[in-house]
């Protein structure tokens, strides 16, 4: 029986370890750069920072908007504040009022 005997070749010795060197640094660029890298994960947690803060700054808008809307119900409204905001909102004033301008009074008074 014969055997066949191969030529030991450098590039089969280095074969290998460019091979695991080339899968090592894949997975080394992917580890910072890749969807949920490092790098990502820093600007993620920045992003979930602010979007916290958007929240609890949209919770206390929701909570004045709450108590603006509780105002305006039948049981707690008042006929006096529904009738001076109206008037205010639509410049509508009765024949016997009289109306004091304090912006146009500051402006005028010399300093």
């Amino acid at each position: 029986m014969t055997t066949r005997q191969r030529r030991n070749s450098h590039y089969s010795k280095v074969l290998l370890p460019l091979g695991a060197i080339a899968v090592m640094a894949y997975f080394g660029y992917h580890s910072f750069n890749g969807d949920y890298g490092i790098w990502s994960r820093d600007r993620m947690r920045r992003e979930a920072i602010g979007l916290e803060a958007e929240l609890a700054s949209l919770k206390a808008e929701r909570l004045a908007l709450l108590e603006r809307a509780k105002l305006l119900r039948p049981e707690s409204l008042d006929p006096d504040m529904i009738d001076e905001r109206a008037r205010r909102n639509l410049n509508v004033l009765k024949s016997d009022e009289l109306v004091i301008d304090l912006a146009a009074a500051r402006q005028a008074r010399p300093q």
